[in-house]
């Protein structure tokens, strides 16, 4: 079993320091385990499939690598 690193946060997943900062104003400091496992794979564009309890975080997880990559593509 992996062991989760609680310490990772949004900026170690290579999100653009405006995402960052938009995530900070909204008081998301430490990405779930689900959003540090998937969100680097979704930033290069690879299929994931994910699976997690509700309340996880799956849907952030799921959205971050699309708003990273349309504003990487404007």
């Amino acid at each position: 079993m992996d062991i989760f690193d609680l310490t990772k946060t949004f900026n170690d997943l290579n999100l653009s320091p405006d995402i960052v900062q938009q995530l900070d104003k909204l008081n998301y400091k430490n990405p779930t385990q689900i959003q540090s496992q998937s969100v680097p794979y979704g930033i290069e564009k690879k299929d994931i499939i994910g699976l997690a309890e509700t309340g996880s975080g799956k849907t952030l997880a799921f959205v971050l690598p699309i708003i990273e990559n349309l504003l990487k593509d404007k």
